[in-house]
């Protein structure tokens, strides 16, 4: 198993020029597969990591074989559009799909004020790089569910995270004073975060009920045509990998079990 570190985050180093965007990350993954000399692999990313995986799948080198997901970008078009222009949710919706228009839309409306800032001016946040508490605070608040989460461990109660496994994360940017560097990612991508793009590569997506939105099969289904598993679970967050890690790796298991060779999945 590889796991990359996005450029600038807390495991790597710091961009010294711009242009380090999702397209150009995926790029550079891409590179360090084949040169590892993995003649066949899969991608996985949930976040930013969604936004590279699914850049990765578009690049289509032929060692990439599918892809899998826990924060998919497949709000359909119109539903977009009506959420941007603040319109009331479309008649018709199933239950799903008003549930997932829901946390869209309180996420927009309540959501996106660190994003806006790190995607408008970067640098002024000199206060989460000066103060260990101040960047405690900006990383803790991401989003309401998984602020909430954090709240229930610190208030004792058993999660998928410990306290320790908090203050581990924002250790790890404290000490290699990677919070700015971090946040410059969203001021080089350009891409619209949600939007399909139309992957042509089998996909398995897992839809976690406290991601910023749980992406229903509907409208995971229009987004990812070769789409090979898709599974709602009952609990977990954003930062599904960190917080569910067992169920994670199931989820991963159950997605790519199908694109082994008969040869590799009688071995096992």
């Amino acid at each position: 198993m590889v796991i990359p570190s996005l450029p600038g985050y807390g495991f790597s180093g710091k961009p010294t020029g711009t242009g380090w965007d999702p397209v150009r990350i995926a790029r550079a993954w891409v590179v360090l597969m084949q040169r590892l000399g993995y003649t066949q692999f899969v991608a996985q990313g949930g976040d930013w990591g969604n936004a590279v995986t699914e850049q990765m799948a578009l690049l289509a080198p032929p060692e990439l074989i599918g892809i899998h997901t826990n924060m998919p970008a497949a709000i359909p078009a119109d539903i977009e559009k009506a959420l941007q222009a603040q319109q009331p949710p479309p008649s018709g919706l199933s239950a799903d799909e008003r549930r997932a228009w829901d946390q869209v839309d309180f996420f927009y409306k309540n959501g996106l004020g660190y994003a806006s800032e790190m995607n408008h001016r970067p640098q002024t946040l000199y206060g989460i790089a000066d103060s260990p508490v101040g960047l405690a605070a900006w990383m803790l608040d991401h989003d309401a569910a998984s602020q909430a989460l954090i709240a229930r461990v610190f208030d004792g109660q058993t999660e998928g995270l410990t306290r320790d496994d908090i203050l581990d994360n924002v250790t790890l940017y404290w000490l290699t004073n990677t919070a700015v560097s971090s946040a410059r990612l969203y001021w080089e991508s350009k891409l619209p975060f949600f939007a399909p793009k139309h992957v042509a590569i089998p996909t398995g997506v897992s839809a976690f009920p406290d991601e910023l939105y749980q992406a229903p099969r509907s409208w995971t289904e229009k987004a990812y045509p070769k789409l090979i598993y898709y599974n709602r679970l009952e609990k977990g967050g954003h930062f599904a990998a960190w917080e569910q890690p067992t169920v994670f790796s199931e989820e991963m298991r159950a997605t790519f079990r199908s694109l082994r060779s008969p040869q590799k999945q009688a071995a096992h």
